[in-house]
């Protein structure tokens, strides 16, 4: 028997993930948006960057669990079946976000290493990928700073296409991942 067994709703695990990192990336982005109210150098702004930094590579571990957990507990099928460049779109949506969610956090250590900062985790100091350099770090920093933009658009997206999903075609596929739906 195959390791990915079919059903008509995502595993315990791949649900909690999915919810966490919704959480996680709502922190993380919350955290640079709200650090503005405060004045640069403050100890509030300060804290504010370094839980940015350390939720942020919280993403990147999760992200690799999550990629395990869906590997594992494979993907249930959407049922009506959606047709095809539908799935197509879906499919390139959770590329395009499973991207963001690795390449994100990188970019952000590589913009710490860059700058010559600490890359903080909660209590640890992770080693800089690289030396420091004000032109490497720049150029982090406007990538890392529109690719945050991007996300924005993707998760919103996606959610719109969650809901577009179970109130419009009547489908699954928000169903598939909601917790605590009873089977039936």
């Amino acid at each position: 028997m195959s390791a990915q067994i079919r059903q008509d709703r995502y595993s315990r695990w791949s649900i909690n993930l999915h919810w966490l990192m919704l959480l996680l990336l709502a922190a993380v982005y919350s955290l640079m948006e709200f650090r503005g109210y405060f004045p640069k150098g403050s100890a509030t702004r300060d804290l504010m960057k370094t839980w940015h930094f350390m939720l942020g590579l919280s993403v990147l571990i999760l992200v690799v669990v999550r990629l395990v957990a869906r590997i594992v507990g494979g993907v249930p099928p959407i049922h009506p079946a959606p047709v095809r460049w539908q799935a197509n779109t879906a499919k390139l949506m959770h590329l395009a976000l499973y991207l963001l969610m690795i390449g994100m956090p990188i970019v952000g250590w590589l913009l710490l290493s860059s700058t010559g900062k600490p890359i903080p985790l909660f209590g640890l100091e992770l080693p800089a990928l690289l030396a420091k350099s004000k032109s490497l770090a720049h150029n982090f920093k406007e990538i890392h700073e529109t690719a945050a933009t991007v996300g924005y658009y993707l998760i919103g997206a996606h959610a719109a296409a969650a809901l577009f999903h179970h109130y419009r075609q009547h489908d699954n596929t928000l169903l598939r991942m909601l917790p605590n739906r009873r089977q039936g």
